[in-house]
């Protein structure tokens, strides 16, 4: 990939915006457990400092869905690849995503949990990506809005590579 990255968020930006999330957390969590679901692969470096940066007690479980593939548009369709390790009935959770594209996965995983008996479920996302939406979903913590423009960095990937990049870039292609 020969693509040009220009930065959109620094990594000290992203550091100091996830602090006041963790933050915003906590206090409405009110010292409530919770059980912070990240969505892998892209969401693991944003879960992880989160939970680093939240005062109530931090449950982790990991789960893998997918809708993109190795392309830059959602199928639409998603699917399960790896499942969450312990139940969520009768827990709060929170699902700590990258990006807030499409919706369909997030639409997805909110149905899937209510389904599972979970307390409440909340979306703490890194990005939101309003002029992509399909499905609305309603989240409760958000770091940046961002317009239509392909982003890399931080755990964002483009056919798995730029997950490394210590910032937010957008990837000309």
């Amino acid at each position: 990939m020969d693509g040009k990255i220009h930065v959109m968020y620094s990594e000290e930006q992203i550091d100091a915006r996830i602090r006041e999330l963790g933050a915003a957390v906590s206090a409405d969590l009110n010292g409530e457990p919770v059980h912070l679901v990240c969505v892998l692969k892209g969401a693991s470096f944003f879960a992880c400092e989160l939970a680093k940066r939240m005062t109530v007690p931090v449950y982790m479980d990991f789960m893998c869905v997918s809708s993109y593939g190795n392309d830059t548009r959602s199928s639409g369709e998603v699917r399960i690849v790896k499942d969450l390790d312990d139940s969520v009935e009768g827990k709060h959770v929170l699902i700590a995503e990258d990006i807030i594209d499409s919706g369909n996965t997030l639409h997805f995983l909110l149905e899937e949990f209510q389904k599972r008996g979970a307390a409440d479920v909340r979306i703490c996302a890194l990005l939101s990506k309003p002029d992509r939406r399909e499905t609305e979903v309603p989240a409760d913590y958000i770091g940046y809005v961002i317009p239509d423009v392909f982003v890399v960095g931080y755990g964002l990937d483009y056919a798995q590579q730029y997950r490394n990049l210590p910032y937010i870039g957008v990837l000309d292609i």
